[in-house]
């Protein structure tokens, strides 16, 4: 299985990344490209980088089987416009790990959704992982690239602009 994980170019995520060199010390038969922004972490089973550019960025998601990383909108395009199984853990303020909590909301518009993942908490990573990995053996959730102007992109593209899933999106 090949995994991409990306934590985003804002803020550290250092909590995730931690946790995802864990895990992957205990996997590497898992290949593991990783996007870990500003970290300051030095990782001992990951080869991490700071910053994949546009076309290195579209790349790893091209050859990844599934998306690793925090609950942000961009995680989320880039895994369902290619069909691909999603594992976020949303980023939390009282961690000091973002500016407020709409990873936290996004996360729970989304987790019922085909092919994502929601691990709440770090110590939930390896159970979704496992789950996520049963996905990735499972049919492809979309049959084609979805379209980004479609009504799903509709959706998300108003919560991130009005902070809410308009009603006809709504679960």
């Amino acid at each position: 299985m090949k995994l991409l994980l990306t934590v985003g170019a804002q803020m550290p995520f250092d909590r995730l990344v931690a946790a995802m060199d864990e895990w992957a010390g205990a996997h590497s038969d898992v290949a593991i490209t990783a996007q870990v922004g500003p970290s300051t972490l030095r990782t001992q089973h990951l080869i991490a980088q700071p910053f994949l550019d546009a076309p290195a960025f579209e790349r790893a998601c091209d050859e990844a089987d599934a998306i690793v990383g925090h609950a942000g909108t961009g995680t989320l395009f880039a895994a369902l416009e290619r069909g691909k199984p999603v594992l976020v853990l949303p980023r939390r303020a009282e961690l000091r790990e973002t500016r407020n909590d709409h990873q936290l909301a996004t996360a729970r518009s989304f987790a019922e959704r085909p092919g994502v993942v929601v691990a709440w908490e770090v110590r939930e990573l390896p159970a979704r992982l496992e789950r996520l990995a049963v996905l990735v053996r499972s049919a492809p959730l979309v049959p084609r690239p979805a379209r980004r102007d479609g009504p799903l992109f509709d959706a998300l593209r108003a919560f991130v602009d009005r902070g809410e899933l308009p009603p006809e999106a709504r679960p």
